[in-house]
């Protein structure tokens, strides 16, 4: 795998999962609360669920076109974060099923994952600084060693 291409590859991954568990509830909320337990206000969690479903489609379309710039990567990141982070707080305090342990991990791997995309662009800025480039736009690199400036 090319290094350009790890961006795009995990802005795929974790918009397609981002929509497939976002409109899960939406689509059959009986069978989601099988596996997550009860929820007092279906409406609740319809509406978290698009907004999931809705950032996983944002990710999806900007590794589809490989626009992965620092604000889908922060997007990604600082999502994962907020619900792996919450789910895994009130999962370890009992307050909800232990199931959300499991996704509490794989948001983790995501936000470590767009820590890597991260801190390759801010190499990557600093080598073309050293170059004698401008570099005064940040860049995350995408496919074929391009780089999409920050706008």
């Amino acid at each position: 795998m090319e290094p350009t291409s790890f961006p795009r590859k995990l802005a795929l991954a974790q918009g397609t999962y981002w929509v497939a568990t976002g409109v899960w509830p939406i689509v059959h909320l009986r069978s989601f609360e099988v596996v997550t337990g009860p929820k007092q206000a279906g409406w609740l969690v319809k509406t978290v669920g698009a907004l999931i479903a809705a950032v996983g489609a944002t990710l999806v379309l900007a590794g589809a076109r490989r626009r992965v710039t620092e604000e889908i990567a922060f997007l990604g990141a600082a999502s994962a974060a907020a619900l792996g982070g919450g789910g895994g707080l009130y999962a370890a305090r009992g307050r909800i099923r232990r199931i959300y342990l499991a996704d509490a991990a794989v948001e983790a791997l995501t936000v470590a994952g767009w820590g890597i995309v991260w801190r390759r662009g801010r190499r990557r800025l600093a080598a073309v600084r050293e170059r004698g480039g401008r570099g005064t736009s940040r860049v995350i690199p995408i496919e074929r060693r391009e780089a999409v400036p920050e706008i």
